[in-house]
């Protein structure tokens, strides 16, 4: 996503995100730790209360308190997405820059790596005289159905 090399090295894995905790010197409480893991394994965008709900299902005592506590923390610190939705926050294991595409369907965000040409990025610096470093795009569609799409072709 960026214009120009990035200097930091971006969190894409849950290994990523423990090193970065340990960079950033904030403990690694079990808590901590079940939050990172699910969010790395569900590869999806989950409510605090969606969070909640399923550590406790998988038998990993977490109080709500906790769970905003430390979803808050790794959010602040960059390690997490907090996406801001008009019915509350998403989270998201991703953290580097990236872009979305959003299913209208069924209400998933989907996480992807787009690159745009440097031709076009450079379009967009000499219209705005904005030098770009960093950029997101927001995708909105719908499900496409394979097997109706095989039937509309034949």
């Amino acid at each position: 996503m960026q214009h120009e090399a990035a200097t930091v090295k971006p969190i894409r894995s849950l290994e990523d995100a423990l090193n970065k905790c340990q960079i950033l010197g904030m403990r690694l409480s079990r808590q901590r730790r079940f939050i990172l893991e699910l969010l790395w394994q569900a590869k999806e965008h989950l409510s605090a209360r969606e969070i909640y709900d399923r550590l406790n299902q998988q038998g990993k005592a977490i109080g709500h308190t906790s769970v905003y506590q430390n979803l808050e923390a790794l959010s602040s610190q960059g390690i997490i997405e907090c996406i801001e939705r008009s019915d509350g926050r998403l989270y998201g294991n991703v953290c580097d820059a990236h872009s979305h595409v959003n299913c209208l369907d069924t209400a998933q965000i989907i996480d992807v790596f787009v690159q745009l040409p440097a031709d076009l990025l450079d379009q967009i610096e000499q219209q705005t005289g904005v030098r770009i470093t960093e950029y997101k795009i927001d995708f909105y569609g719908y499900r496409t159905h394979t097997e109706e799409a095989a039937k509309s072709v034949n």
